[in-house]
């Protein structure tokens, strides 16, 4: 292999090394802007990874007095809380994983589908105060 194939690879690997970490950084920066505009009308709102398999995928999460919601410049998605069935924290996601350390993941169910989101643990703290652990069978969630 010649030199120049050799420098053109190591280009190549890093200019798409840079493109990967710009688009996570650009992502991030996205999702705080969401939560700025959440903000005012929620009881609460964080920065959170939602679990998807083995991705994990950059989201704004904000709870008001009736919905969940997640979303990210490319998913804006919701629940209204009656609908939602159980809600966990852990330390373990739903496959067995533990969370990273210092995190904690927030696990909704609703009608047979889990949803979990990885969130650092003194944000889940405060959505725990907020949006209590419950299992199905049990009132509602009120929020605080």
């Amino acid at each position: 292999m010649s030199s120049l194939a050799v420098v053109t690879l190591v280009g190549v690997v890093a200019m798409a090394g840079l493109l990967w970490f710009f688009l996570r950084t650009r992502s991030r920066d996205l999702v705080t802007g969401i939560m700025e505009k959440r903000r005012a009308g929620s009881r609460i709102v964080s920065a959170a990874d939602y679990v998807e398999g083995r991705e994990r995928i950059p989201v704004a999460l904000a709870l008001t007095a009736d919905t969940f919601y997640y979303e990210n410049p490319d998913l804006q998605a919701s629940f209204e809380l009656a609908r939602v069935d159980e809600i966990e924290y852990d330390t373990e996601l739903s496959v067995g994983r533990s969370v990273d350390e210092g995190h904690r993941a927030l696990r909704l169910r609703s009608h047979g589908a889990t949803f979990e989101f990885v969130l650092p643990s003194a944000e889940a703290k405060k959505w725990e105060a907020t949006l209590p652990a419950r299992r199905i069978g049990q009132p509602a969630a009120r929020v605080s």
